[in-house]
Formats: structure tokens, sequence, C-alpha cells
């Protein structure tokens, strides 16, 4: 047994055991054993079957869907962890659902990426772990430490590990999303463009012009989410009608809602490569790559628990 797993416990918050079973295997250690049930009217029940006290405890839960089920089991794991006496609570959230409400547009719209996170710090938390949350500002919604961190660097190693021939232009699908494209752009040694688009309401998307030159190139997409699968794809034709010789397509969370993955697999998009963040079926279709990020997650539980920095992994 690793000689950290004494005073480490890692949970399992119930809404992606494969990403915890590797995060595991990469601190070398078991999982916290937990008895987890619904009664009969849904109500969620956990109790944790090993003593915890004085432990420092990393609940590995992303809020994905079904989202509400996943953040309240998120909560009432903290809570039940809080009162079995661990030293510290740290929840690993890769992906914070509720993430895209991080700011009024309309009046009278909740924040709710705010209320989120006001209920993950009254129940108890003591840290928190993101990984591209949709608003980098976002992370000043804690008051409690909280360390957002970002896959591009193992989404930039796989792309220079595969060989594309030619010229590459990285390709941000809309302005919000510049600062991202523009770090994979700078991993990658290679130009930025980006797509004005207007977006008339929630999941459609029009496609406005191209800033930038993706002609003669082999264009990648980044975004931190694709959920319905519209607006990557839109933007994909959009790149290649500006003279792009192939669209790759990348993302950190594989939402994919509805018939997303049907409308990818009917695109011009040659492959789209994502993270393990939350589960994924990728046998629905077969130009999904799916990353994992459970050695990232690991080494910066093993940094958190031993107080080294965890900025140094992304210099």
């Amino acid at each position: 047994m690793h000689k950290d797993s004494r005073r480490i416990k890692i949970i399992c918050g119930g809404s992606n055991p494969g990403l915890t079973e590797e995060i595991c295997e990469y601190l070398s250690m078991e999982s916290t054993q937990v008895e987890a049930r619904e009664f009969m009217d849904n109500e969620y029940y956990i109790r944790i079957k090993e003593s915890i006290r004085g432990a420092h405890v990393f609940i590995i839960q992303p809020t994905c869907k079904p989202v509400n089920d996943n953040l309240m089991k998120l909560l009432i794991t903290i809570d039940a962890v809080r009162r079995s006496s661990a030293h510290t609570i740290t929840a690993v959230v890769p992906y914070y659902g509720y993430s895209r409400q991080e700011k009024k547009t309309h009046g009278r719209e909740p924040i709710t990426a705010k209320l989120t996170a006001n209920l993950i710090e009254v129940a108890g938390a003591d840290r928190i772990i993101n990984m591209d949350l949709h608003a980098p500002a976002m992370q000043g919604f804690f008051n409690i430490p909280s360390d957002h961190i970002s896959a591009i660097p193992i989404i930039g190693e796989y792309f220079l590990n595969k060989g594309i021939e030619g010229p590459i232009t990285v390709v941000s699908p809309d302005i919000g999303g510049t600062l991202r494209a523009r770090n994979l752009a700078r991993l990658l040694l290679t130009d930025l463009a980006i797509i004005d688009k207007r977006r008339p309401k929630p999941n459609m998307s029009t496609v406005m012009n191209i800033v930038g030159e993706v002609k003669d190139t082999t264009a990648i997409l980044i975004d931190d989410m694709i959920d319905t699968g519209g607006s990557i794809v839109k933007a994909a034709e959009s790149v290649l009608k500006a003279g792009a010789k192939e669209v790759y397509a990348a993302c950190s969370h594989p939402v994919f809602s509805g018939d997303a993955l049907k409308k990818i697999k009917n695109s011009c998009i040659k492959e789209v490569v994502v993270t393990n963040s939350m589960p994924c079926n990728t046998e629905e279709c077969d130009k999904i790559k799916l990353l994992s990020i459970a050695p990232l997650i690991g080494e910066i539980i093993r940094r958190v628990y031993r107080n080294q920095s965890v900025s140094e992994l992304f210099v």
C-alpha cells in the first residue's frame, strides 16, 4: 500500500466511478468503501464504511447529468465526511454543473453557478478542484481555496504526437473562448483564429465571420464543452468553407446532449478529442477520441496533500 494512502482517502461520489478507479490506480491505493442507496422516493443515502477520522478526504464527483442528482449526492457526501471527523475535505469536481449560468444576461435571472458554490461551501468542503470552468472568473465564486486546472496540456500533447502534416490553425468557436484557444495554439506553436458568432437563444448559434486565416491549414476547434453539437458542427462547416483542408474538434467536457453524437458522426469533423471528466459512451460514434485526466487529477491530489505547488504543472 502506498505510504500516502494512510492519510489520503478517495471517495467516489457516484457520477464517474471509472475516473475514480483510474485516479486510485495512479495513487496506488484503493477507494474508501461507502454504502450508497436511494429510498423509494429517490432520496439519497450514504454511509462511510471505514474510519476517515483525521484523514485528508478527496471526493471525486463531476456534477454531470443528471446534474441535480449528482450535485445533491456531492453535498450529502461532503456532509457525511464532515460528520465523520475528516481533517480536510476536497471536492474534486472536474465538470462543474450550472457553470453556464455564471452571470445575469436578462433581468430576474439567477446566478446558479454562484449558488452552487455557496452550497458546496456550506456543506463543509475546505477546498475545491475544478477543470476548465465555462468562465475562468468563476474561480472567484468560492471563498475556500480553489484550484482551477486545465486539460489543454493533455489535449495539446495528443495533437503534438498525432503528427498532423502541414500548417495548423487553432480556432476558437466564439470570442469567449479566445484565451483557451490561445493557450492551445501556444503549445502547438501555431496560429490562432476566432469565429465571431451571435447566439439568439440557448443551444442555438449563428456563425458570423472568421477572424484569422484558416485557408490551406488543418483547423482544430477547441471549446470547454460540447453539448448538443450544433455549434461545433456549424463552426466546422464555416471553417471548411473558408478554405481549411480538414477540421478536428476538441473539448474538456463531452456533455453530448440529445442527438449530439449523431450530429458529430454525420458532420465534416474528422475527429473529436474529449476527456473523461464525465462518463462518455464512445461506441455510438467512431469519431470520438477519449483522453484520461486521471494522472493529472491524481498528481494534483498528491501535491495538495503534500502542500506542493499545483500551478507548476501548467507552466
